[in-house]
């Protein structure tokens, strides 16, 4: 570590009340602003030198600011075995083996992290989380660029590897410094046109010619970036203003039960937002980094304008006036969604066949695990899923009956359900989230019951609702206003895929795995069932035939 390095941030702690190592942090994502900008000037036909600076930036910052020798010792362990698997394993299995190996040592960390805990210390294991889907969606790329092209889907023709890459780009894709500690996390197949700069061909009018032609031509950056990096930073400041008052301690302590119950579910609204607001800021300044060496260009708009959003992670804007539980949770950790559903949900699937309970279950556990191990994670993981749940049958039996006969315009009082699911959506994951950011089980239902539960009460309601035959009566309703019935699922596998997929690994519709886990169960009991008497009449004719 430099040496005195750590003195202006123990004064910049004393006086904003943060801790030490989230201000180094904070100021590893800003100066990788002025490190990304000499990034984007290095020549683009010497690409090693692009390469020697990610690495040496990225180990200035993990050896030079946070001395986080043993972080430099758990990455190598990582992207080695990464690598090798990748390099010597051959067949359907490698990448699941990748994947086992890297998650199993992922949750290590977690384990250890868990049994030894640091409030407010900086470790790997955020950079770990990162790399964990940037490898586990290398050895991916590499088994797909093993399979013949005809096979393959749009997505992974995109992102195939025909051949191992240097492992000098390796290690710089590993080491991406913008993204380094709290992502986003990318495919390599999106670093090396980024490193080769075929991401920036675009096709122009030709005026000699009268056709088009193709150019290279390297977008401007900084104004993209810098919006970025300033709404970045409000958000933290704002983060840091809030988060003494809506704290968890206060949650906790006996003042905040002298608040009305509305006083105390309005805190816990604010008390999650505020929450929110770190993770909006750290995100948005990583995306401006992005921006500012390139990756983040993601092609033009229809109308020409350029698009910033490849590495995009989280649209504040969009989860805060969210109307229902997916555009909640789709707009909130993106990269990690695209993640779970292109290397895990559909990775699960057999192919020719449509994903159902095991990758449904597949998902919502590697995405648990990939969060941690603490309690928290778990109670908030799975009253999300029942959120979904609840919403989904909302969507499906109430909302027909407030649009338009053609079911695509809003009807006169579609309003009144938009607001209705505003509040419901906004305030449940606000209580649902507690958990997530408390992470202690005692402490985290603790919470719960100084609400009484009122989220949990209002899903088995609405389950119990659903399940009676409140559900036929709006089925008649709705029946009888349009003339038929809003098709429970639609048919094509896409579709499929699209309304199975829950965002963040939850269960689109738990009850509905449930089922087709009964049904599974019950085909196989009497297939066993059947097995089992042809075996004993064979016998039995056998016994005869002596």
């Amino acid at each position: 570590m430099i040496p005195f390095i750590d003195l202006p941030f123990i004064w910049l702690s004393n006086l904003l009340g943060a801790s030490k190592d989230e201000l180094k942090l904070i100021f590893c994502i800003i100066i990788s602003y002025p490190f990304a900008r000499l990034l984007k000037q290095l020549p683009d036909n010497e690409p090693w030198k692009k390469n020697l600076f990610l690495i040496s930036v990225s180990f200035f910052y993990l050896v030079g600011i946070f001395d986080l020798w043993g972080g430099i010792r758990t990455l190598f362990i990582s992207a080695a075995g990464a690598y090798a698997i990748a390099a010597y394993i051959d067949g359907p299995y490698m990448p699941w083996i990748g994947f086992v190996y890297l998650m199993g040592h992922m949750l290590y960390s977690h384990l250890y992290r868990e049994l030894y805990p640091a409030p407010g210390v900086v470790d790997v294991t955020g950079a770990q989380m990162v790399l964990v889907m940037k490898l586990t969606s290398f050895c991916w790329s590499v088994y797909d660029g093993r399979l013949p092209e005809e096979g393959l889907s749009d997505f992974q023709k995109d992102r195939r590897l025909t051949k191992l890459p240097p492992l000098l780009d390796y290690t710089a894709y590993v080491l991406y410094f913008p993204a380094l500690f709290a992502g986003p996390s990318f495919d390599f197949r999106e670093f090396e046109r980024w490193l080769d700069c075929s991401m920036f061909d675009v096709v122009i009018p030709d005026s000699k010619s009268g056709g088009t032609k193709r150019k290279r031509k390297i977008p401007k950056t900084n104004g993209a970036a810098l919006w970025k990096g300033a709404t970045g930073l409000g958000w933290i400041l704002v983060f840091t203003k809030l988060s003494t008052i809506y704290s968890a301690e206060f949650a906790l302590s006996d003042t905040y039960m002298e608040y009305s119950f509305a006083r105390r579910v309005w805190f816990i609204y604010v008390f999650g937002l505020v929450a929110r607001l770190k993770y909006y800021g750290v995100w948005t300044l990583t995306d401006g980094a992005c921006i500012l060496s390139g990756l983040g260009y993601n092609g033009v708009d229809e109308k020409g304008n350029i698009k910033w959003d490849r590495v995009t992670n989280v649209n504040a804007w969009k989860l805060e006036t969210a109307e229902n539980s997916r555009a909640y949770l789709e707009n909130w950790n993106m990269n990690t969604n695209k993640w779970l559903r292109n290397y895990v949900y559909l990775r699960v699937t057999p192919k020719g066949k449509k994903p159902g309970f095991r990758s449904s279950m597949a998902t919502f556990g590697t995405s648990a695990l990939w969060h941690g191990i603490s309690p928290g994670y778990y109670l908030t993981f799975v009253t999300a899923s029942l959120v979904q749940t609840v919403a989904k049958n909302f969507r499906r039996h109430v909302r027909p009956i407030f649009m338009a006969l053609d079911q695509k315009s809003p009807g006169p009082y579609k309003k009144i359900y938009d607001i209705f699911g505003f509040l419901a959506t906004q305030i449940a994951f606000s209580y649902v989230v507690a958990p997530f950011i408390i992470l202690g089980l005692g402490d985290s239902l603790r919470l719960w019951g100084r609400l009484w539960f009122f989220v949990h009460v209002g899903i088995f309601a609405s389950m119990a609702f659903f399940s009676s035959p409140g559900k036929p009566w709006l089925q008649a309703r709705q029946k009888k206003r349009l003339g038929r019935l809003q098709p429970s699922r639609t048919t094509s596998l896409e579709s499929v895929h699209q309304s199975r997929s829950g965002p963040m690994g939850l269960p689109e519709n738990p009850e509905e795995d449930l089922q087709e886990l009964q049904e599974e169960m019950r085909q196989e009991f009497l297939l066993r069932k059947k097995s089992l008497a042809a075996k004993r009449q064979a016998a039995s004719k056998g016994k005869k035939a002596k």
